[in-house]
């Protein structure tokens, strides 16, 4: 059995969307300085990194985070790669392979370094998300900050996961990750009225 981590790390140099939170850790004490412990706090966005979306960031009197079903965000996983320009949406014609699982997470290449932000990442495109939910589909990513284009204030393929309920994995690192199938561990924490949350987003390869 290998972990494969697919999340950023999270540090004050990881990029965040242009406008929101950056994150900063601040030290209330430290044995370095004397303390008997050490003792921190952070203040980030909680769409920093790998990160799950709650329906209530994207529509209206959509659930929080911490009221999402758990089984969406662990279970059989396949990592898909998608042929698709920078700026472009993924079709299904776009992947790589045949959709065989109902977590699926896709390789853009698109948003390269997690501590440089590029504004013409690739996205989804909302019909690839109806044919997922169509194939038994409940959990979508990507390795970018989005399933939408940055400019795309109309959110369509946010917009299309809220009519089908999907669950939604943003900011993960594919590289160095073969297509395949794996068993996701994708868990968010249990964050009160929250509209997403930063995960441990992990691949198993092998048995359990």
């Amino acid at each position: 059995m290998r972990i494969l981590d697919i999340s950023p790390l999270v540090s004050p140099r990881i990029a965040v969307w242009p406008g929101d939170v950056p994150y900063r850790r601040d030290v209330t004490c430290a044995i370095a300085n004397g303390a008997n412990i050490d003792l921190s706090s952070v203040n980030t966005t909680v769409h920093v990194g790998a990160h799950v979306d709650a329906p209530s960031h994207y529509a209206r009197d959509g659930a929080g985070i911490a009221a999402r079903p758990l089984d969406r965000y662990l279970g059989p996983c396949q990592v898909v790669t998608a042929n698709i320009a920078r700026c472009g949406r993924v079709t299904l014609a776009h992947l790589a392979s045949p959709i065989t699982a109902p977590r699926v997470l896709i390789r853009t290449g698109t948003f390269p370094n997690p501590e440089v932000w590029n504004s013409d990442f690739a996205s989804l495109s909302p019909e690839l998300v109806h044919a997922l939910a169509d194939r038994g589909v409940i959990l979508v990513g990507i390795d970018t900050p989005s399933i939408d284009l940055q400019d795309d204030k109309a959110l369509l393929s946010h917009t299309a996961v809220a009519q089908r309920d999907l669950a939604v994995l943003e900011g993960i690192v594919l590289d160095s990750v073969p297509d395949g199938t794996y068993t996701l561990v994708a868990l968010p924490l249990r964050l009160e009225g929250a509209d997403a949350s930063p995960v441990r987003a992990v691949l198993i390869d092998g048995q359990l």
